[in-house]
């Protein structure tokens, strides 16, 4: 298996630390407000690379946290009266209840800020034992960029690239303007913890890094998260880890990629967001997966009008080939083993799910033909494999009858019955392959005043001008 590991900039042979056991964290979510689409898709696919590694025979123990206390918690506080707690528990608990109705599974671990602010106030300490940090007389706790030489080799930018490419916090009592808060100074009305620095709370990245060491201890196999999370948060949980360890922090890091609708970024300044109850309110579980995992997941996702649609008429499309199989007398049994070997093939590359995905298109085309030709047999075969196998992307797990009853989009068809009933026959004529029938019936639609434009499974009239 190999793996795209962006500190390295290119794919590696997957070995895990130790032995068959694998280690994974993902950044989670920062509980200000309700899901979204791009932390659906971050959750799905930490969850199917998980699921995949298991498939493989690995001992997996996934993580992930939320941060139930930051800058954008205390503003949404203030804007609605719910105390800081009281609002990302809410958020928590909303949140929970979208993603179980995505049907993406828990991790084995779930740990939040706020349970390890202990752990947080030790690491921070032992970082100023080092050397590595400095209180101010403020209060406030800084990691000093310069004391750790490595620092920007996950970006592959040095600190000046690093200064021209983030909005840096221009505190005067820092030594560095890069140097980033391990732990913040109370301000009147936050929430707070005591600390030797007096009241306050910690920041962001020193979060994750506690979270993971309380976790898994001083290294891990696989670290996860968007794309936007490289720099600095990665960079920055990278310098703070190894600055008290002294040990290499995390073996592979994995980045998704992000979502742009219509082909901007997503952002709540622009008004654009999708959220996640909105998408499950509409589509299905396993369309909004489907249209997710159609890109590779380094790769950015362009959200249009189309995307959702066109993911759910693949669905339905398949989904009609099962019963049409099942209508002919074909039994979901048996094994097909090189849809899974084509499956394992693609997931092994850098869990490409757009490969396996596209693998789908010729694997009905080629059921619908032995269906067609009485081999009824090894369609039910094949059609049982790609139940069995593509459970792992969460497809094909719906009742099939329901599923096409409750999504398939009747063709609205503009024309008089008589015409309707002439281009049913040219349809049937045309799945028999009955090339000349269907010119034949062709003319006549033409001659009663309709053009027929055929269509994937179908057909579309329209009258002639």
């Amino acid at each position: 298996m190999k793996i795209y590991n962006t500190l390295t900039g290119k794919k590696q042979e997957f070995v895990p630390l130790n032995g068959n056991d694998v280690t994974m964290y993902a950044c989670g979510i920062t509980v200000s407000g309700e899901a979204h689409i791009g932390h659906a898709y971050q959750a799905l696919i930490y969850d199917i690379i998980r699921k995949y590694l298991e498939k493989c025979g690995y001992n997996v123990t996934y993580a992930r946290n939320y941060t139930d206390v930051d800058d954008k918690i205390i503003a949404k506080s203030n804007e609605t009266g719910i105390p800081a707690d009281r609002y990302a528990l809410m958020m928590i608990k909303n949140i929970d209840k979208q993603m179980a109705r995505l049907k993406v599974d828990d991790p084995n671990v779930w740990i939040k800020a706020t349970e390890c602010m202990d752990d947080i106030i030790d690491f921070t300490q032992k970082l100023i034992d080092k050397g590595h940090a400095y209180p101010t007389e403020k209060g406030d706790v800084y990691f000093s960029v310069d004391s750790f030489p490595s620092y920007g080799r996950l970006s592959h930018r040095n600190l000046e690239d690093a200064m021209n490419g983030v909005r840096v916090d221009n505190d005067e009592s820092k030594q560095n303007p890069l140097d980033f808060a391990l732990w913040k100074s109370a301000k009147p009305g936050e929430p707070s913890w005591t600390s030797p620095w007096g009241e306050g709370r910690p920041g962001w990245h020193i979060e994750c890094s506690t979270m993971n060491r309380k976790t898994f201890g001083d290294q891990i196999d696989i670290h996860g998260g968007g794309r936007d999370l490289i720099f600095p948060h990665h960079e920055n949980e990278i310098a703070q880890t190894e600055a008290l360890t002294g040990k290499p922090f995390v073996n592979y890091w994995i980045h998704n990629g992000l979502i742009k609708v219509n082909g901007q970024k997503m952002s709540k300044s622009l008004g654009n967001s999708l959220f996640l109850k909105d998408l499950m309110d509409k589509y299905s579980p396993e369309t909004v997966k489907f249209a997710l995992l159609q890109t590779n997941y380094r790769g950015d996702i362009n959200v249009t009008d189309n995307l959702f649609p066109d993911a759910e008429k693949h669905l339905v499309d398949f989904y009609k080939v099962f019963k049409l199989a099942a209508d002919k007398g074909a039994k979901l049994e048996g094994e097909f083993k090189q849809i899974d070997d084509e499956f394992n093939s693609a997931m092994s590359d850098d869990f490409n799910t757009a490969l396996a995905i596209s693998n789908l298109y010729g694997y009905f085309k080629t059921v619908k033909a032995k269906v067609a030709n009485g081999e009824l047999t090894e369609a039910g075969a094949m059609l049982n494999q790609i139940k069995n196998t593509y459970a792992l992307l969460g497809f094909f797990q719906e009742d099939v009858e329901k599923f096409i009853k409750a999504y398939a989009k009747e063709e609205k068809v503009d024309a008089p019955k008589e015409v309707v009933d002439v281009a049913n026959q040219r349809l049937l004529a045309r799945q028999n392959k009955d090339w000349a029938e269907s010119d034949r019936l062709r003319d006549i639609i033409n001659g009663m005043g309709y053009d027929i434009k055929d269509a994937k499974d179908g057909y579309t009239l329209s009258k002639r001008d």
